[in-house]
């Protein structure tokens, strides 16, 4: 398994981690399980969650899997998203970073966490007050480094100035939605990363399972798949993205490839891309998206890919 660097950290991360959205819910403990010590077995030292994946039950999972290998690991949460019905059960406050880590930690059975991660942006939070905070749980030992997710380029630079200037924790990562057919970030999200030494951590690299190529056009969605749910994921399901991923498919396959390889190869081959956080419900979904990043572009395979999509 290849290594890079956590964003401008010295922080060496596997190239493939392990997103682990699905635990809690689509995936019960002993899969959950299952589909850990596969990736530990293989080389995985990435592991991304949240506070509310499975109704709070995917940190549990992830923590009660790890075990005793949790120090061989890099291990990353995140905080924002509303975890009850009260107006103080979200957001980036000093209040609720302080409770939120706190919970976290108890659910994941660990008493740090290696990159604490803004889930979204607070609009109802100054900034200042959101780093001030994070600056303070990392001075006290319980987080390592932090990171933000789906901020936009100008939150991202706003956050880098604001902890320059008071010589506060910066964000490491940034984590947005980023793959072959979801390629926003490039325009300005991306080079702010660069500038101010931000990793990119692109989480669904395979659009909700649409590059590994097993949709099929005219053909219904299962309803237990996320594009088959009826929720706003559905929207890759278009002609347009079919034909754009029947080109995309066709390339890797003159290539002695397949779709899937070239949806994590191509991220993968990205120089500020820190880490592909791929999901997985099964073990053999982990050993496939690990053998993918085997595939390392050069620039004129990146130039045919812009070409053909």
């Amino acid at each position: 398994m290849r290594t890079r660097r956590l964003g401008a950290t010295g922080l060496q991360v596997s190239i493939v981690g392990l997103g682990c959205n699905n635990f809690g819910m689509r995936c019960d403990y002993e899969a959950s399980k299952a589909v850990v010590h596969r990736a530990l077995d293989l080389g995985v030292t990435f592991f991304d969650t949240a506070d509310i994946y499975g109704d709070r039950q995917s940190e549990v999972h992830l923590g009660r899997a790890l075990g005793a290998r949790r120090a061989d690991i890099v291990l990353a949460t995140k905080f924002g998203i509303p975890t009850g019905e009260s107006p103080l059960d979200r957001g980036a406050s000093r209040r609720y970073i302080f409770r939120a880590l706190d919970a976290s930690l108890e659910r994941l059975g660990t008493d740090y966490i290696d990159l604490y991660q803004l889930h979204f942006p607070d609009p109802e939070t100054p900034i200042e007050e959101t780093l001030r905070a994070l600056d303070d749980v990392v001075r006290a030992g319980k987080v390592r480094y932090i990171g933000c997710s789906n901020l936009s380029a100008w939150q991202l630079v706003e956050a880098q100035w604001t902890s320059r200037d008071l010589g506060l924790a910066s964000f490491a990562t940034a984590q947005n939605y980023y793959n072959l057919l979801e390629r926003g970030i490039e325009s300005e999200l991306v080079p702010a990363a660069v500038q101010y030494g931000v990793g990119i951590l692109p989480y669904f690299p395979l659009a909700s399972g649409f590059l590994t190529g097993k949709y099929k056009r005219g053909v219904a969605a299962p309803p237990d798949t996320r594009l088959g749910s009826g929720t706003a994921f559905g929207a890759e399901l278009s002609d347009e993205n079919f034909d754009r991923i029947e080109k995309l498919a066709s390339f890797a396959s003159e290539r002695g490839h397949n779709l899937l390889e070239l949806a994590i190869g191509w991220l993968a081959s990205r120089p500020y891309v820190s880490s592909v956080i791929a999901g997985a419900t099964r073990p053999e979904q982990v050993e496939q998206n690990i053998k993918a990043a085997e595939w390392q572009l050069e620039a004129n395979e990146f130039a045919a890919v812009d070409a053909v999509a």
